[in-house]
């Protein structure tokens, strides 16, 4: 069956489910990448340099951890839908109040309180739409889920491009304010999981029980999160300062180049989400990460905008395209009783882990000179053979159904 057969062949609620998650995603993403394009302008206001402000982006993504565990516990004792609502509410408010930070310390306490709510969002959507749609709708389903991660930076880039000149860095944030609608949309178009709802009625066990049971298999995802995170904020976080400090590019320049590579990074989500469903989760990511390390040099050193916005572009197509296939991978791995905290948690360890990113390629641009396309090519390259090699000799079990012995069976062996 083809991908959009499958995606044909879902009920109007399972559409519905589909839409919301991704939404979520989409709209949390917009709130987060508001800040990469204005560093500069914040350090500028606080009096002070980037990388001092780039400790919001490790502050936010060290936080996600925290909030990948409690929204995760929530989701599997009172379900998917209700917690989904309460986080997006959350992050909203965060993004909004960051607006009226009047210093630095300030600005990052709400970031950092910004990063809880946000580091929820993902595990929990990504649980309700999975356990929703059909085995055979997995692949495609989780592209579109993880394609709301560029779509929203390309809303972010639009912002950025079209509004900033206008309402600059404050106002970027209280247009963060508007994914709260979305729970409205949550509230009457969205069920609660059937996998849920049949596990509350035979019961579940704790949490830290089941985690004991998957030690290897939680570690393992663990350090392949962390490798994906490194993959994916070493390759976004900083570009568009890059593009705005080493290349001197305008505001307008920049927006227009982050608007090219998330449409890339939108495309192949949806191309290697689909292909997994074809061929496995493994080999995709593997196929996916491979591909961006002779990319990498074009993005980084190609003489003018178009070229770079084409490096940009093939860049975000492959590295995007390998993460299209995490939501459904982790999915699948984790255990019925916990698959509202699992896959989120171990997401947002890594994301901890990883989470000095930033300040760590502005610091090595600094020590280079202000060369941040060497610091960018260093960890895309080394990270993307990471994620190869962690994909390639790690665990799957596509297609499997959830709520059945299949789904609880003993991680400890790898599926090839």
């Amino acid at each position: 069956m083809s991908a959009l057969e499958s995606l044909r062949r879902l009920t109007p609620q399972q559409r519905n489910t589909v839409i919301a998650s991704y939404l979520g995603w989409t709209l949390d993403a917009f709130d987060f990448f508001i800040l990469v394009f204005v560093l500069k302008y914040i350090a500028e206001e606080f009096h002070t340099d980037v990388p001092a402000v780039s400790v919001a982006i490790f502050l936010t993504l060290a936080m996600r951890a925290l909030g990948a565990l409690v929204f995760g516990l929530a989701a599997d004792r009172y379900g998917r839908r209700i917690t989904l609502m309460a986080d997006v509410l959350l992050y909203s408010l965060f993004e909004f109040l960051t607006g009226f930070s009047t210093g630095l310390t300030m600005f990052l306490v709400f970031r950092a309180l910004y990063g809880i709510a946000m580091g929820g969002e993902w595990g929990v959507g990504a649980s309700l739409v999975m356990e929703t749609v059909p085995e055979q709708s997995r692949g495609i389903v989780s592209g579109i889920l993880q394609a709301g991660y560029p779509s929203g930076y390309l809303i972010a880039s639009i912002v950025f491009f079209l509004l900033f000149p206008v309402i600059g860095w404050r106002g970027m944030f209280f247009v963060g304010a508007v994914p709260a609608l979305l729970v409205l949309y949550i509230r009457r178009n969205v069920a609660e999981s059937p996998t849920f709802l049949k596990r509350q009625a035979e019961g579940r066990r704790p949490f830290l029980t089941v985690l004991r049971e998957n030690i290897p298999l939680f570690i393992w995802a663990v350090l392949l999160m962390t490798a994906f995170n490194f993959f994916s904020h070493g390759t976004q976080d900083i570009y568009p300062t890059f593009l705005e400090t080493q290349r001197n590019y305008s505001s307008y320049t920049v927006g227009a180049i982050a608007i090219v590579y998330n449409i890339g990074a939108i495309c192949g989500g949806l191309f290697f989400g689909a292909l997994s469903q074809r061929i496995g989760r493994k080999k995709a990511i593997v196929i996916a990460a491979l591909i961006a390390v002779p990319v990498a040099t074009l993005w980084a050193y190609a003489p003018g905008p178009v070229l770079l916005a084409i490096g940009a572009f093939l860049m975000q197509f492959f590295v995007q395209g390998a993460w299209g296939i995490v939501p459904v991978h982790l999915n699948e791995l984790s255990p019925d009783e916990v698959r509202g905290t699992f896959p989120g948690f171990a997401y947002q360890l890594g994301n901890l882990l990883a989470s000095g990113n930033a300040t760590l390629q502005a610091g090595l641009a600094a020590r280079w000179d202000g060369d941040y396309a060497y610091a960018l090519l260093i960890v895309a390259a080394v990270v993307a053979l990471i994620v190869a090699a962690l994909a390639g000799f790690g665990y799957e079990k596509k297609d499997v159904r959830f709520g059945t012995e299949e789904a609880e069976e003993p991680h400890g062996a790898m599926r090839i």
